[in-house]
């Protein structure tokens, strides 16, 4: 019979867990069949590689198991696993065919878990321990000072994990602090030759830790240093004053995100294992920590020995600090144009405003959430701002995934940013705001969210008072200045341009972070479908790219934007944009090239044409002549098949479906003068502008012969 390493308890079988604690100990498995495994217990394995629906992990060899990409607590593409890494999962259970299904174990490292044994069959042993070391039952006949389980008395400690069993309560770390075997031998060597080693699991958890002699010596001189300070001094003893930036509870420490002037650290804080330490301590404290400088799995964190809420003057200094390092660092120098762009210099202000809003977000570890059109330009220019992003959240936080937590761009399938998607939004932030103490994000709206369409979904943030920036080259009405901190729009600040949005965005993307210029430059030429400005084709020419790798990288994006088109295909966009080679982009816009060509043979054989008061129509009936859940999408082929068919300057295309159609046309037209015309012709077919950028509009699908006369009558007034 063995005893639990928990608890102390008589455990039947010889195993070394009892039943109440099957979930505190993680397990290194060295069976050979899936059918030994324990369900709910967890288990150390190793990534053996990804598939579209999870990530295969291995226990042993030749026994893999599936953690499902619905059993994690993010995105599957957010991990950051490679194959070869140690991770923790949870068997769920073993199917009679003997495929193994895992869970997702939010402990993640050996000191989160309570203790660690290695279970071989049938067998459970602690580690470095003989599976038949009757010793592990008794300490009499162990050697003289020594513990064979591996266990330290007085500290009651797993040989081989980083696991504590026991804690002080007080909310010091102490039982959390790593050593080395070196180590262990030196606290063993400190019992007194005649003294009796303290058994396995005699004391109760709860109980403070046996104090050694030492206890009472002065404690380690803490000096205040800045977080970027911190990989120069891991081992060391430090002071850490700063703001909360949140708190997130694992299954083992509190870890609270600490921000000073300098960046953002994670402090690991443990009473026992899922309990809160210092419970007092809020999202936005002035604290001050002292602890130990540690890197855990390559990302800097400081083991917490003592933390204090500070008022008064203390807490003055702190946010006086955070403040100057604010203004300082948040405020771009100035803007330099890409291709020395005169509209863009125009447009200089907003767009500074704009960059210090996402530079000021990152430097208080606010989310920023990107959301853009899913189309070639709105992709291009989310990818822009990622690109200067992601470098500063890396600079100011320590953790290896920060720019995962703090970074999210966010496609939106339909032209304006309607209720649909502020309800995800909001959904979304308020779940991390009450789940991970996460602050409110900041919005920023690339080429959406500029016109009256979008004032529902405004609205709604406004609601939340949260901070939203709109940069729309050319499609913005005044009334949005009102519902959002700041614009940036041609039609607002009176540029006569055909500058896109792309373009825009990526001489913002620079003020950014003016270190990935270079990586920028050629992305304005790619953002335009057709007749790209020569200043910008010149631009992405002299950093190597010429017109034929340009127009491959474009169709590239627009079709990958449109596959998946509500995800941000975070690494493939970047893939093709900014590591590419070359082969991808051109394997990939060989496809578009196909798709399309077989789309646009198909329409203009079924393009219906007519002339009505000297303008003339190609009208296309989308819903019997495209393939509308394929690509490409309805107003990609409007848009080619309106530059092959037009003829002269007073050309329309028109594309019907059930309750949409789409409107193109050679002269400018006011899609929603349109719009407003035709609801007088139909007026009980519900007529309205669904998408100036897309010049859509909708109506009721039992008016639609109507709808399209009043249309096309609509367009020959104007024209």
């Amino acid at each position: 019979m063995g005893t639990c390493i928990i608890c102390g308890v008589d455990v039947d079988g010889g195993g070394r867990i009892c039943r109440s604690h099957q979930e505190d100990v993680v397990f290194d498995f060295r069976g050979d069949s899936p059918d030994q495994l324990v369900a709910n217990r967890f288990y150390r394995g190793v990534v053996d590689g990804y598939a579209e629906f999870g990530v295969f992990i291995d226990l042993a060899p030749g026994i893999t198991g599936l953690l499902h990409r619905s059993e994690l607590d993010r995105r599957l593409d957010s991990l950051e696993w490679e194959p070869g890494d140690d991770v923790f999962v949870q068997v769920k259970g073993v199917r009679d065919n003997g495929n193994i299904d895992l869970s997702w174990s939010i402990r993640q490292a050996d000191r989160e878990f309570r203790g660690a044994l290695v279970q071989d069959g049938e067998t459970e042993y602690v580690p470095d321990e003989e599976p038949d070391d009757e010793g592990a039952e008794t300490a009499d006949d162990t050697d003289e000072g020594a513990d064979p389980t591996g266990e330290i008395a007085g500290n009651e400690r797993t040989e081989g994990t980083d696991a504590p069993v026991t804690s002080d309560s007080s909310g010091d770390s102490d039982g959390l602090d790593d050593f080395d075997d070196s180590e262990a031998s030196d606290g063993a060597a400190d019992t007194p030759a005649d003294a009796e080693p303290e058994a396995s699991g005699d004391r109760d958890v709860e109980e403070p830790g046996v104090e050694d002699e030492d206890a009472d010596a002065p404690g380690a001189e803490y000096e205040r240093v800045d977080v970027e300070t911190l990989p120069d001094r891991v081992g060391e003893p430090v002071r850490l004053e700063g703001e909360v930036v949140s708190t997130h509870q694992t299954g083992g420490p509190t870890i609270f995100e600490l921000r000073d002037a300098t960046g953002v650290v994670d402090a690991a804080a443990f009473v026992e294992p899922g309990v809160r330490a210092y419970p007092e301590v809020e999202v936005g404290d002035a604290i001050r920590i002292d602890g130990e400088a540690e890197r855990r799995r390559g990302d800097i964190q400081v083991e917490t020995e003592a933390l204090a809420v500070l008022d008064g003057e203390d807490a003055e200094a702190v946010r006086r600090r955070l403040a100057e390092a604010l203004t300082a660092k948040a405020r771009p120098e100035g803007l330099q144009p890409l291709a020395g762009d005169e509209a863009v210099a125009g447009l200089g202000e907003g767009l500074l405003d704009a960059a210090e809003a996402v530079r000021r977000a990152v430097l208080e570890s606010r989310p920023v959430v990107v959301r853009h059109p899913a189309t070639a330009d709105g992709y291009v220019a989310g990818a822009a701002v990622e690109r200067a992003v992601l470098p500063l959240i890396r600079d100011e936080h320590a953790k290896s995934d920060a720019e995962y937590h703090y970074f999210t761009r966010r496609p939106t399938e339909e032209p304006v940013y309607d209720m649909d998607a502020a309800t995800n939004d909001v959904t979304r932030m308020l779940q991390d705001r009450d789940r991970h103490d996460e602050k409110l994000p900041l919005f920023l709206l690339l080429g959406t969210g500029s016109t009256v369409e979008s004032a529902d979904g405004l609205d709604l943030l406004s609601v939340y008072d949260v901070d939203a920036v709109v940069v729309d080259a050319a499609v913005a009405d005044p009334e949005t200045r009102e519902q959002v901190d700041t614009l940036v729009s041609t039609e607002l600040a009176d540029v006569d341009t055909d500058l896109s949005t792309g373009a825009l965005v990526a001489s913002l993307a620079s003020a950014i972070n003016d270190e990935v210029r270079t990586d920028l430059v050629h992305l304005p030429a790619v953002s335009y479908w057709d007749d790209a400005p020569a200043r910008y084709v010149d631009l992405a020419r002299d950093a190597g790219y010429d017109r034929e790798r340009i127009a491959e990288l474009r169709e590239a994006v627009a079709l990958e934007a449109y596959y998946q088109s509500y995800q941000d295909k975070r690494e493939l966009i970047a893939d093709l944009l900014f590591e590419d080679g070359g082969d991808l982009a051109a394997h990939v816009s060989e496809q578009f090239r196909e798709k399309l060509e077989t789309e646009i043979e198909t329409a203009s054989a079924n393009v219906v044409t007519e002339s009505v008061d000297g303008v003339e129509f190609a009208l296309l009936d989308t819903d019997e002549y495209t393939h509308r859940f394929d690509f490409p999408p309805t107003p990609l082929l409007l848009d080619d098949l309106h530059r092959r068919h037009a003829n002269g300057d007073a050309f329309a295309t028109v594309g019907i479906g059930t309750d949409e159609l789409y409107v193109r046309s050679t002269a400018d037209l006011s899609v929603r003068d349109v719009a407003a015309r035709a609801a007088e012709i139909a007026p009980a077919a519900d007529v309205s502008t669904a998408g100036l950028r897309e010049g859509k509009i909708g109506f009721l699908s039992g008016e639609r012969d109507a709808v399209e006369d009043a249309v096309v009558a609509a367009i020959a007034e104007q024209l």
